[in-house]
């Protein structure tokens, strides 16, 4: 079945126009022509700001007009991240879908149901002719996946909206009222190369899940650039020297594949040890990644690599790094409140590159993390740089939007929705400290495995969160 005969069409068909159009973060202009030349040919003010974003704006239907205007807001770009044995172009190709009993997923590469569902509901609002709803400000922000720049660079009174909702939460049961900060971290160096060994043995890890690298830490599942660490330093004794790694890609998704190539002195023994560890390590992921696969072979004809000082410098580095959660919230049941990602460890030709993602719903707690990476990595000889950093987003649960969202779940689903802070960096912090007086919060259907390949939609929730969305804008409160 294609997708666009899929109930509810409207956001189904929108969705399916909006991934055949190629939008890796940074590289979204010809997403932004697309959203732009979509509110123009609906005959509606449509503008660009200086850094990309679309905003489009649509009158109040007949009758809600002394209702508040609402901002609703999603991001244009996706995580581009692909199975290693699928062969495509996320800069030239539109993602490929398929229906899969209740869910939408693509075809080994992310589907871009983050935050692209967010986007085709916002598109459907705009086209519609039959749906009630105040005045609308429709906020299209660019480059939220690799550093919020979109949301950044929106300036004071571009928008006059008193309401956001941020349509790019990922569990359908829930309402967000707040967020975690973030800031990158960036540890680098370069080597000389020398002469090495002759035994050489190469390392691959694949088959992990993968997943949000904020939503899914907790979950204990495998960090790719981890295991390497620990494979690499069962050869610290073997006087192991680092030839070349590949671990990992980007900062918000959780590694899920890493290859190296060291020289040993001693093969035999050191594929000992990594039979060893491969045992445990395997044994221990057992319950959460049944498709984990560690692999090790020698190799021949490789001649230069680093020191074996060097290469101790950075294995011990990164097996100190702090990875996955640092503290739980003492105040928000089951939140994470800070946590850092492994995300890219990359040595080619004696250069070197550690890329993490800190996070932390609390400035002081994300700058701990971050300044304990910066001390390990500067141990190690290491140049470490701050880059990226973003507020969190404080909740407000008193706010009224927030009271009717409540309200009309209860209503229509028979059931107390879930108001929470995630772990995630939604743009409502952003955007707030320039628009500080506007109520926001956050919802969106049920998406699992965002920032994988293993992405998928659920069919039944975005039906579910279509009528949810069209209540709530048939209810926004009276003009103040």
């Amino acid at each position: 079945m294609s997708i666009t005969h899929l109930e509810p069409q409207n956001i189904w068909k929108n969705f399916a126009a909006l991934n055949a159009v190629p939008r890796p973060s940074k590289k979204e202009e010809r997403v932004i022509a697309f959203i732009k030349n979509f509110g123009e040919n609906l005959g509606l003010p449509t503008s660009v700001d200086e850094v990309g974003n679309v905003i489009i704006k649509k009158p109040a239907t007949a009758g809600m007009e002394n209702r508040q205007t609402v901002v609703l807001q999603s991001h244009l770009d996706m995580v581009c991240q692909k199975n290693n044995d699928v062969d495509f172009d996320f800069d030239t190709q539109g993602i490929e879908m398929y229906v899969d009993g209740d869910w939408v997923k693509a075809k080994g590469t992310t589907l871009g149901a983050d935050n692209g569902l967010g986007v085709a509901a916002i598109m459907s609002i705009l086209e519609s002719t039959d749906i009630a709803h105040p005045a609308i400000e429709a906020l299209f922000t660019i480059d939220e996946e690799t550093g919020m720049t979109g949301a950044l660079g929106l300036k004071p009174g571009q928008l006059t909206g008193e309401i956001l909702l941020n349509l790019d939460t990922e569990e359908d049961d829930e309402i967000d009222i707040g967020c975690a900060g973030g800031i990158d971290v960036t540890a680098s160096a370069n080597y000389n190369l020398t002469s090495t060994s002759s035994n050489f043995v190469k390392i691959e890890i694949k088959g992990l899940q993968g997943g949000h690298s904020g939503m899914d830490i907790h979950k204990g599942f495998g960090n790719s650039n981890v295991i390497l660490g620990r494979l690499l330093y069962a050869g610290i004794s073997n006087e192991i020297q680092l030839i070349s790694i590949d671990g990992g890609g980007l900062r918000n998704a959780i590694p899920r594949e890493a290859h190296a190539l060291v020289a040993v002195n001693n093969t035999s023994e050191y594929l000992q040890k990594l039979e060893t560890l491969k045992s445990d390590i395997l044994e221990e992921f057992a319950s959460v990644e049944k498709d984990l696969e560690i692999n090790f072979a020698t190799a021949e004809n490789i001649e230069n690599g680093l020191s074996v000082e060097d290469s101790k410098k950075i294995i011990l580095a990164l097996k100190s790094a702090h990875n996955g959660v640092y503290r739980m919230s003492p105040d928000v049941a089951d939140l994470v409140e800070a946590s850092n990602n492994i995300a890219r460890v990359e040595l080619k030709n004696g250069g070197l590159k550690i890329l993490n993602l800190t996070r932390s719903s609390v400035e002081s707690t994300k700058m701990a993390v971050a300044e304990q990476l910066k001390s390990v990595f500067e141990l190690a000889g290491m140049q470490v740089d701050f880059s990226g950093s973003y507020p969190g987003w404080k909740p407000k649960p008193g706010a009224e939007i927030i009271k009717i969202m409540t309200e009309i779940y209860e209503k229509d689903f028979g059931a107390k929705p879930h108001v929470v802070a995630c772990h995630a960096g939604l743009e409502c912090g952003i955007i707030g400290a320039n628009y500080p007086k506007m109520e926001m919060v956050s919802f969106g259907p049920t998406i699992r495995g965002a920032h994988s390949p293993d992405e998928r939609a659920n069919i039944p929730s975005t039906q579910k969160f279509w009528k949810y969305l069209q209540e709530i804008l048939k209810n926004i409160p009276l003009k103040n």
